[in-house]
């Protein structure tokens, strides 16, 4: 069988981040947003390039998305690697639910069935009609890629191997049949609980109880209501929305896996993710409000199903008008109920609606009903996605297009095996990793928490990545770390003469030397000091000695003309064909 946590995962195991903004808050991405600040002139905008390893699913690309990119107006260019398909084709649904115009489906529909989708076990039966009709669109659109770019335009699949978009195909056709008898999750459920309880099934909802007060509300997840914790352990039915009856199996959460039956291996279908951590944790645990967060009598009056709901509207506002969401006043009734229903009341002057209704064009149509137009996700121009094969951490090493690379990378604690020194050569110069603690893996002691971050943070640094701060198991969710290349001679070299060709042309250079390198931007003169010394010799009508401000002082000993001339001449036979093309581009803009 499998743990409690399971061989696949469906949610990820820690609150959603913003990547770009914990980044610039250690200082990681500071050189990165300036260097691109200098370059406001251009017509193109700067892209940050963005590996997952093992997300599990959207929630950090959509807050990154909609949080600090709202103001930076950057270009991000998002990568993803996961262990399974199935979770690829979890991506493909919910991204496509996160980018419904509003002409089809409302606000407050689109949360609910984001979030039926997402963590229910069951869902309601206008949400399986949506899936059925999704299905077949992406059926269509990975075995025609030309579709496929005109639905989802910020989506490239091309890069999956042939037979994983077989398997894909393969997997969007088992999503539309609703047969209890091909896959019936409350079974399966059952037989997981069973289990993993074994002596303890009998008084279940006991066990449930001590592993939410003595594991989970200690790792700050308190948010979450014991009550829910309960139902979701037992069912795995985690969001409910308003009244709705939810009997029918969510088959996205179906998985494949191979077992030992009577010495043969068997494959078999059934539900292999998570019995334990809950999907509160990675969208209902954190919020940008603290109203939500108040408490009445040492109890909270809201829930992770409302943190989550919010959390999910905030950002599907934010995709559609570019503005922040805000959270409007509304009435707040006092209750010794530790679970607080959204209701609508009729017949009043004044509704007392939920949050969630709280947003201007908001259409209120019912999800069967919108879903009679042609699907066309609304337009996007501050991201792209790109699926890579299930192996390519093996591969993207060796291939060009990947070489100093990914800006910013982030491993789940289910992937960090993947760090390794041979993963290297795709970071950037300067590179911002995230790595996924143990702090919400429930079944772990604390020293066990403490004695992860102590392994995961040696493989960092045999990868050569080192920590921002001293980082705690029980209390950080996420362990920051920045990866600096180590340049040598000869790495410096490595500048090509088409990033340089570009930079003297955008810049329109008259005139180049190692004494006016302020007008050169920083980004050449960080990378290639050697570019300096090599394409531009003192100006007989200036003093060596009159170095400016960010100049090379390292090389302040050359105080002369023939000390330079002389130190140039000793590495010309090393980079012949380097310094006459520099000594060319000096001729050609000294002589302007």
């Amino acid at each position: 069988m499998t743990d409690g946590y399971g061989s696949i995962s469906f949610w990820g195991h820690s609150p959603s981040l913003d990547l770009l903004q914990e980044g610039k808050e250690n200082g990681e991405l500071e050189d990165k947003f300036s260097a691109m600040n200098l370059k406001k002139n251009s017509d193109e905008p700067e892209i940050i390039n963005i590996l997952l390893v093992g997300a599990a699913d959207l929630r950090h690309l959509l807050k990154t998305v909609t949080c600090t990119n709202r103001h930076l107006k950057k270009k991000l260019h998002f990568h993803i690697i996961e262990s399974r398909l199935e979770v690829y084709a979890r991506h493909m649904l919910l991204l496509a639910i996160a980018f419904e115009p509003y002409q089809r489906i409302g606000l407050q529909d689109k949360v609910e069935l984001f979030l039926e989708l997402y963590g229910n076990s069951l869902i309601r039966a206008q949400s399986f009609e949506y899936l059925q009709k999704m299905s077949q669109e992406f059926i269509r659109m990975v075995t025609d890629f030309d579709y496929a770019k005109k639905k989802l335009p910020f989506l490239d699949i091309t890069r999956l191997k042939f037979k994983e978009r077989d398997v894909l195909e393969s997997i969007f056709k088992f999503w539309k049949n609703p047969d209890r008898k091909y896959f019936d999750i409350s079974k399966c459920w059952d037989i997981r609980v069973r289990g993993y309880l074994k002596t303890r099934y009998d008084t279940k909802m006991n066990a449930f109880d001590w592993d939410y007060h003595m594991k989970l509300a200690e790792r700050q997840a308190d948010i979450i209501n014991r009550n829910e914790y309960g139902k979701w352990r037992n069912t795995g039915v985690a969001f409910e929305n308003r009244d709705g009856e939810y009997t029918v199996p969510n088959t996205t959460l179906a998985s494949g896996m191979v077992l030992s039956q009577e010495g043969e291996k068997v494959h078999v279908r059934g539900y292999w993710g998570d019995i334990l951590i809950s999907p509160f944790v990675a969208i209902g645990i954190e919020a940008d409000h603290p109203g939500l967060f108040k408490k009445n009598n040492g109890i909270y009056q809201k829930t992770a199903l409302n943190i989550a709901s919010y959390n999910v509207t905030s950002m599907f506002h934010t995709l559609v008008s570019g503005e922040k969401y805000i959270l409007s006043e509304v009435e707040e009734k006092e209750t010794s109920s530790m679970i607080e229903e959204i209701e609508e009341e009729e017949g009043e002057g004044e509704k007392e609606e939920s949050f969630l209704t709280e947003f201007e064009g908001v259409n209120d149509k019912n999800v069967a009903q919108s879903e009679k137009d042609e699907y066309q996700s609304i337009p996007v121009e501050s991201f792209t996605l790109t699926f890579l094969p299930l192996d390519a951490y093996l591969t993207m090493p060796k291939k060009s297009q990947y070489q100093h690379f990914f800006d910013i990378v982030y491993f789940s604690n289910k992937s960090v095996h993947h760090l390794l020194p041979e993963l290297a050569p795709i970071f950037a110069d300067k590179t911002t990793v995230f790595i996924e603690t143990a702090k919400f893996m429930v079944d772990l002691k604390k020293e066990q928490t403490h004695d992860y971050m102590t392994k995961i943070t040696e493989r960092a640094e045999k990868s050569g990545c080192k920590p921002v701060k001293t980082y705690n198991g029980e209390k950080d969710a996420v362990a920051v770390f920045r990866y600096l290349r180590k340049e040598t001679q000869e790495q410096s070299f490595q500048l090509t003469r088409k990033r340089v060709l570009w930079e003297l042309k955008t810049h329109s250079l008259t005139r180049l030397s190692l004494f006016n390198s302020e007008e050169l931007p920083s980004y050449v003169t960080s990378c290639s000091p050697y570019f300096f010394l090599f394409c531009a010799g003192p100006s007989s009508s200036q003093d060596v000695t009159n170095t400016p401000p960010g100049g090379m002082s390292h090389h302040s000993a050359l105080t002369s003309q023939s000390a330079f001339r002389s130190y140039r001449s000793q590495v010309t036979n090393s980079y012949s064909n380097e310094l006459s093309f520099f000594l060319s581009l000096l001729h050609v803009y000294s002589c302007k």
